[in-house]
C-alpha cells in the first residue's frame, strides 16, 4: 500500500491510499481518482514532507532527567494551536450536517455486511444488478476492489450493523 497526498484544481489537499503506485497511474488516467471536497477528478500529487528514519546505529538524544527552571520567572505567555471556541462550533455543524446525510443516504441502501466486496464485485462485473449497499470490508478486500476499478468509497461514520443496533 502507498498513500499519497494529492490536490485538485480548486487547491484542496487530501490523502488517498493505492495498492501501489501503478494503481494511482491507472485509477487517474481512468478518472476514478476524485477530490475527496469537491469531487473535481483534476487531481495531482501535493508536494509530501519524506519520512526519514534514523540509521539503526544512531542513537537519539538522551534529554536530561530533569529540567532546571529559570531562576525568575517571566510572565506566562499564552500560546495554543487549540481552535477557537467559534471555529469548533462550525466543525461540530458541519460534522453533524455530514453525519445526517451519510444517515439519509443509508435510508436508501441494503446493509450486506461481510459480503460487501462480494456483492460490490458481482455488481461491477455484471453478475448481479446495481444496487446501492453498504457493509465491511477490511483494507486488504477494499485496496483489491479499488485495484479492479470497482466504485468503492468509506463512510466518513462508523455504521453500527443492523442486528446489534439497540
Amino acid at each position: 500500500m502507498i498513500v499519497y497526498d494529492l490536490k485538485c484544481e480548486s487547491d484542496h489537499v487530501f490523502e488517498v491510499w493505492f495498492a501501489s503506485s501503478q494503481a494511482y497511474e491507472e485509477q487517474r488516467a481512468r478518472g476514478l481518482v476524485a477530490c475527496a471536497f469537491c469531487g473535481s477528478t483534476k487531481v495531482s500529487k501535493a508536494v509530501m514532507a519524506p519520512r526519514l528514519n534514523a540509521k539503526g546505529n544512531q542513537r537519539a538524544a538522551q534529554l536530561p532527567a530533569t529540567i532546571e527552571a529559570p531562576a525568575s520567572d517571566p510572565a506566562p505567555v499564552s500560546v495554543s494551536n487549540a481552535p477557537a471556541p467559534a471555529d469548533i462550533a462550525k466543525v461540530q455543524a458541519v460534522l453533524q450536517a455530514l453525519a445526517e446525510v451519510q444517515a439519509r443516504a443509508l435510508e436508501k441502501s441494503t446493509w450486506v455486511g461481510s459480503s460487501f466486496a462480494d456483492r460490490a464485485r458481482a455488481m461491477h462485473y455484471g453478475e448481479e444488478d446495481h444496487a446501492l449497499i453498504h457493509g465491511q470490508a477490511d483494507a486488504k478486500e477494499a485496496a483489491a476492489l479499488i485495484e479492479e476499478g470497482v466504485a468503492v468509497a468509506p463512510l466518513p461514520f462508523p455504521v453500527v450493523p443492523p442486528d446489534i443496533k439497540n
